[in-house]
């Protein structure tokens, strides 16, 4: 499996399309500091928008409420999308299978892969927020959902862990890209049927009020962050995060895996 990891991080680091969702996510932060030195008013009812101006260690939190809704999803699907569909189109897929590597580990190298571009989505963004947003507005405290303030270094430590939880959801929708990639056998369907999923389950929170139903829809986990900076912490859509998006990640891999499994390839 470390063999088909290593082979597919090298693949990856080979491909433009890698370096289009890292690039957004590293342009991103120095956009947004550039279009509110230029503006008066700014995004100030987002989650900890009030921050803005006042402590450059907001701008990643603030960040992720415009990413979590359609660009990372996007950004991850066009990589994790593609993972094993462009095998089959290229033809490669059956010449991969011919060497001394099971299907369940080949498949499992190409999925650790894509949960690897999905941490360096992050890393990339978290570090281009903190230098943008810290040379504009400071290295000062942030004043939470509770209003209450917690010191930078305090606030920067939430912050990598804000990111982390962050990234759980986003890695089941990896997971559910990963899948379709398998089933579909084709990279396009596979990036759209992505980012359908993920419009799909934003419309269905949309239209049904009911929190209970929307709590465990996995678009909901995305905001899971928010219990990190509230005083107390409020660990019930922390840990609701992370199993809930537990399930959605271990489904589609589970059939993705046995159909990977049973899959007749011509020419093996």
């Amino acid at each position: 499996m470390l063999t088909a990891y290593r082979w597919e991080l090298r693949k990856l680091a080979s491909q433009k399309r890698t370096y289009i969702g890292l690039g957004a996510a590293s342009v991103l932060p120095v956009i947004f500091v550039v279009v509110m030195a230029l503006q008066t008013g700014g995004p100030y009812d987002a989650p900890l928008g009030h921050n803005l101006r006042r402590t450059g260690i907001a701008l990643a939190l603030v960040l992720l409420t415009f990413v979590s809704r359609f660009g990372a999803q996007l950004a991850t699907a066009l990589v994790a999308g593609d993972i094993v569909a462009s095998e089959d189109a290229g033809g490669t897929l059956k010449m991969i299978l011919t060497r001394s590597l099971r299907r369940g580990q080949v498949l499992a190298g190409k999925t650790l892969a894509s949960f690897t571009y999905v941490v360096a989505l992050l890393v990339a963004l978290l570090i281009t927020a903190l230098v943008s947003g810290v040379i504009a507005w400071g290295f000062n405290p942030v004043t939470n959902f509770s209003g209450v303030p917690v010191s930078a270094g305090h606030a920067l430590a939430l912050t990598f862990a804000a990111l982390g939880l962050f990234g759980v959801p986003l890695i089941a929708v990896a997971a559910f890209a990963v899948f379709l990639s398998v089933v579909t056998r084709n990279s396009a369907a596979a990036i759209v049927g992505t980012l359908v999923y993920a419009l799909a389950q934003e419309a269905l929170a949309g239209l049904v009020h009911l929190d209970f139903f929307r709590h465990y829809l996995l678009s909901d986990q995305f905001d899971g962050w928010h219990g990190l900076f509230q005083s107390p912490t409020e660990w019930t859509p922390v840990i609701r995060a992370i199993w809930v998006s537990a399930i959605f990640t271990a489904v589609p891999l589970v059939v993705a895996f046995v159909v990977f499994r049973r899959r007749d390839v011509a020419g093996e």
